[in-house]
């Protein structure tokens, strides 16, 4: 994998490139739709590509190891085979999904047993068999096994969490380093910055996954509950540490306002589910603000779902067309709002890149955050 910074923002951290991977360019600031169990909910892969231009996606180790298997994706040749996507794609390691089922897990040294929440079934996760199952699934892009800590924690389980991350880190590194790809292309693996809300945990943090020299960095256990302001300043710190030659990965974050802010701090890459979801729950997200589509305002409503509609499909659609869709429970609905949030944000981080360029990204930055944070 090679990372190439084109540009960078005078007036703060941002800066824009582009991830050069053996299934196609990737160019940053990026937004990855997260498709949870191969697929991502309510678009098929030529809208992806057509009408949302998603440059990659994600896998989720957990969910793909549970269902349909690794002896299933193995068969059909890795995860781009099976799920029919030929452009790059990341997998997260689980941690984060093992984090969630709280109740059915035991956290050990060796790694962690948890039950399946399909059918109750044991298993056990260590750092050696995530990179195996992240083999066999053949992401592009592949996270180390991390434990993402809960907020708010005590400082000492937090300290506790990091070290025994960065303990699976150096094996998550020894046994990539030590196996090879299955499917004929490279893959690449991301460490994980841990340290909950603790500045100096950050630092610490940063400092040993920036020592361990791979191609690409992340940043973990933030938007889990902590306030906006604390976020952006453990991004901040974070930020200042991890090299600048490498691609910053900051994981399940967020808002267009959120996302906005950290590109001003330095991240590269983005992740979250929410416009997806809150797109199946009819909340969209619009140059303008926030729409709840099924708010009765909207029934008589016939202009374009974005005021800049011109550029996304759901310009063929009104605001009074997609409310009667939620409203009559027809599919169509997830699947327009769903292309439309998607849509949106592929088009800021795009925005913000051409912004970067020019040179006028954190003006533009301080107008578009107050915009698309209102609700309408």
């Amino acid at each position: 994998m090679e990372f190439k910074i084109s540009s960078e923002d005078r007036y703060s951290q941002g800066r824009c490139g582009k991830i050069i991977t053996d299934h196609g360019e990737i160019n940053t600031p990026v937004f990855m739709p997260v498709g949870t169990a191969g697929t991502v909910k309510a678009i098929h892969n030529k809208d992806l590509k057509e009408a949302v231009n998603a440059e990659i996606i994600l896998g989720n180790t957990y969910h793909l190891y549970l269902r349909p298997g690794t002896e299933i994706i193995k068969k059909a040749g890795g995860l781009h085979k099976f799920n029919s996507w030929d452009r790059p794609i990341l997998t997260d390691s689980g941690g984060y999904q093992v984090y969630s089922l709280a109740h059915r897990r035991k956290l050990k040294q060796d790694g962690v047993e948890f039950q399946s929440h399909i059918d109750g079934s044991r298993h056990f996760f260590t750092p050696e068999n995530v990179m195996d199952t992240q083999r066999i699934i053949g992401a592009d892009i592949i996270m180390a096994f991390d434990e993402c800590t809960p907020y708010p924690c005590e400082f000492d389980y937090a300290q506790n969490s990091m070290e025994l991350t960065h303990q699976w880190l150096k094996r998550c590194c020894r046994h990539f380093d030590n196996t090879a790809n299955l499917y004929g292309y490279s893959q690449t693996l991301f460490p994980i910055v841990q340290g909950s809300t603790f500045k100096d945990l950050r630092i610490k943090s940063s400092e040993f996954i920036s020592s361990q020299n791979r191609e690409g960095n992340a940043i973990g256990g933030l938007s889990v509950g902590e306030p906006t302001e604390i976020m952006y300043e453990m991004t901040d710190v974070c930020c200042n540490i991890l090299p600048k030659t490498r691609p910053r990965y900051l994981m399940g974050v967020g808002t267009p306002a959120n996302i906005l802010e950290c590109i001003s701090l330095g991240i590269d890459m983005f992740d979250c589910v929410m416009p997806t979801r809150n797109a199946r729950n009819g909340m969209l997200f619009t140059c303008d603000g926030i729409i709840n589509i099924k708010n009765k305002k909207w029934q008589d409503d016939f202009s374009p779902i974005d005021p800049y509609g011109e550029a996304f499909v759901d310009s063929l659609y009104t605001k009074a067309y997609l409310r009667h869709l939620f409203s009559a429970n027809e599919m169509l609905a997830a699947i327009i709002a769903t292309i439309h949030n998607l849509s949106f944000y592929i088009w800021i981080v795009k925005q913000a890149r051409e912004k970067i360029k020019e040179g006028v990204f954190a003006s533009w930055k301080n107008q578009m955050t107050v915009k698309v944070s209102q609700r309408l």
